[in-house]
């Protein structure tokens, strides 16, 4: 295969673009990568060393990585003259450093919006878990605890009348709003922006400008924000300090936005109610104490874990590979840096 440049610069492939895949998708879109590139797929999902994602960046035209595949500036310096495209498994982007794509002409895409709604299930999920305590009763079933029916036993909050502080309300934090408002919850947003005010009528949501306040008055507090510099420990020992002593912290976007440690302490020392986390700061490493601890719910990074949503980021992967070797802008082109 081969690659020309047109007059808008966008790559015009003669040829199957090679194409490296780092982990095990689903077997139609491996079936159908094969019919359309020269594809390279890790069948054993064996995660890939550096050293090995940059052998890889020098092997081919596009990349496929997933968001849990760090490439940094010296890789994208290391990668092959014919890498053109990095064709994201995820509508995260954090993990590439972006500004080094660019320099050397690489394009990024991702797959925004395939996961909206299987994230905000699980967020809603959580959010029962956490505040009825069914993570500490099961575990108490299962370990041969129960003692039976009790009048006091095993008591958890109900949703009812409860303020639900939505962090971030993008197309996950909206998604979870219109669940939330079917369960009884008040919602109270913070966001760089306030949504247009039919949109926020139409979601039963109060957009609360000063995060502080937000966070003081949630009785459940959920994080929807991307990781960024901004971001990072975005709720820290501080801000934990201002909750409700009954309050519940539900994590599903990134580990990063949290201070693990002060957690802990809080939910040890009883200042908060509990929490539900799907993300965590060294995944796959998670923080001993938070596996422990009675009024913790964990999962292990399910948020886009279903059969139709990975399948549909594989097809929109394939679809933007195939735009881009023909010389057409990808429907899902970052453009984070570019204006």
């Amino acid at each position: 295969m081969s690659v020309v440049t047109g007059e808008d610069a966008s790559p015009r492939v003669i040829g199957k673009p090679r194409v490296i895949v780092t982990r095990r998708l689903l077997p139609a879109n491996h079936a159908r990568m094969a019919e359309l590139f020269d594809v390279t797929l890790n069948e054993d999902d064996t995660p890939m060393s550096r050293d090995a994602l940059v052998a890889a960046m020098q092997d081919c035209h596009v990349l496929v990585p997933a968001v849990t595949d760090r490439i940094d500036a010296d890789m994208i310096a290391a990668a092959g003259d014919k890498l053109g495209l990095i064709a994201n498994f995820g509508a995260g982007f954090e993990h590439i450093d972006m500004a080094a794509a660019r320099a050397r002409g690489i394009m990024v895409t991702n797959t925004p919006g395939v996961f909206t709604e299987d994230t905000a299930d699980l967020t809603m999920a959580l959010i029962i878990l956490a505040t009825r305590r069914f993570g500490a009763a099961a575990r108490a079933l299962h370990e041969g605890d129960w003692q039976g029916w009790g009048p006091s036993a095993m008591l958890g909050h109900s949703l009812g009348g409860k303020t639900l502080g939505i962090v971030g309300m993008g197309r996950i934090g909206q998604a979870v709003a219109r669940r939330a408002v079917a369960f009884g919850l008040g919602i109270a947003y913070h966001n760089r922006n306030a949504l247009p005010a039919v949109l926020e009528r139409q979601l039963g949501a109060r957009f609360e400008p000063d995060l502080e306040r937000l966070i003081a008055e949630a009785d459940i507090l959920t994080l929807h924000c991307p990781a960024t510099p901004e971001t990072e420990s975005l709720l820290d020992e501080r801000r934990i300090a201002t909750m409700k002593p009954e309050a519940y912290v539900v994590n599903t976007a990134r580990g990063s936005l949290i201070d693990e440690d002060a957690l802990v302490r809080a939910l040890e020392q009883g200042c908060l109610g509990g929490a539900g986390l799907d993300v965590y700061r060294d995944e796959p490493k998670i923080h001993p104490r938070l596996l422990e601890l009675p009024n913790v719910i964990t999962l292990p990074h399910l948020g886009s874990a279903t059969f139709e949503g990975r399948e549909e980021a594989g097809n929109r992967i394939i679809a933007n590979i195939r735009a881009w070797a023909d010389g057409h802008r990808p429907p899902d082109q970052v453009l984070v840096g570019l204006q």
